[in-house]
């Protein structure tokens, strides 16, 4: 069996990665997608408050269990487009190492900072900040296969976007080159 092609979403928080997720479920047609969000699998975690300290190992078991749900699906031959926000190293690190990077179509989602913060404002349900505070984390790594601006392209535009690309994947990907880089070459992620 094949296994399932991967259009990994990266960007900030309220970046337009679920907005990009959900049009490209309407615009692929060349197979069967399924949405994989980090939001979703947050959102499966007990309502219970949590210490600092606990709710830390909980998000960092939930993000690993999450790039471990990624893979199975992928291997059991399913199209994925992926929703995440890379703000921690071992995020990017740990989906290097447990995804096949010749599947992984990296997708670098930008939006410009007074947008983020606007779209944040509106939205409600993130703290306030988190988007400034991701901003320079998330892309520090510096290599995409294709990379999309929200602020000048709406959520539709940027899955037509992708679908064009889609078919014109790199060789070797942005993941193998990353891999190679960062996991094998064992260069520090700084970021």
């Amino acid at each position: 069996m094949a296994s399932g092609r991967i259009i990994f979403l990266n960007g900030t928080s309220s970046s337009g990665k679920s907005s990009i997720a959900r049009e490209l479920l309407d615009v692929l047609d060349d197979g069967v997608f399924f949405h994989l969000a980090v939001d979703g699998f947050n959102a499966m975690r007990t309502k219970r408050a949590l210490g600092a300290e606990e709710l830390d190992a909980a998000l960092r078991r939930t993000r690993a269990g999450f790039h471990r749900s990624i893979a199975a699906m992928a291997e059991a031959g399913n199209d994925i487009v992926v929703d995440h926000v890379l703000s921690e190293p071992w995020r990017l690190l740990d989906c290097l190492a447990v995804l096949r990077p010749e599947d992984v179509l990296f997708v670098g989602v930008h939006c410009p900072l007074d947008e983020l913060t606007r779209r944040e404002l509106a939205r409600g349900d993130r703290p306030p900040g988190l988007a400034a505070h991701q901003y320079g984390l998330v892309h520090g790594h510096g290599d995409y296969d294709l990379e999309c601006d929200t602020g000048t392209a709406s959520p539709r535009e940027c899955a037509r976007q992708i679908k064009d690309f889609l078919p014109h994947r790199p060789r070797p990907t942005a993941f193998t080159r990353l891999r190679r880089r960062l996991l094998d070459g064992r260069e520090p992620l700084t970021a």
